[in-house]
């Protein structure tokens, strides 16, 4: 398993930009799907996005598609999440998870991630 840290959270009033990152230690990010998910305040935690293990092909809710844009880079063993035209529905605790990239090719379930990190804290407000 990987070991992640997400980080990039913040503040950002509607209609503003972040990145979000995580970094990953271990062996394994380059042989593993990653995602990231998010969890508003009392409602269940959701799929955002996804991409395969090279990078070649990405998966978004349609609640961010068009919006948000993931992409990784396996020698720095990060993963990102390009946040644009963010809307107050976007905050959330967002975090980081990943899956093995070789039994999950674009993997949107909860159950498909075997590794996650702590979240990071996105605010956006009106």
């Amino acid at each position: 398993q990987v070991q992640l840290v997400e980080s990039g959270g913040g503040l950002v009033q509607a209609g503003g930009s972040l990145r979000l990152s995580c970094a990953a230690s271990g062996r394994t990010f380059s042989s593993s799907s990653m995602g990231w998910f998010r969890q508003a305040p009392g409602k269940d935690r959701e799929f955002a996005a996804s991409i395969t293990r090279g990078g070649s092909s990405t998966i978004y809710a349609d609640s961010v598609k068009g919006r948000f844009t993931i992409s990784r880079d396996n020698a720095k063993n990060t993963v990102y999440l390009q946040m644009n035209s963010l809307k107050p529905e976007d905050t959330a605790v967002y975090y980081c998870a990943a899956a093995n990239g070789y039994l999950f090719l674009r993997p949107t379930r909860e159950a498909e991630f075997n590794s996650w990190g702590q979240g990071t804290q996105v605010t956006v407000s009106s």
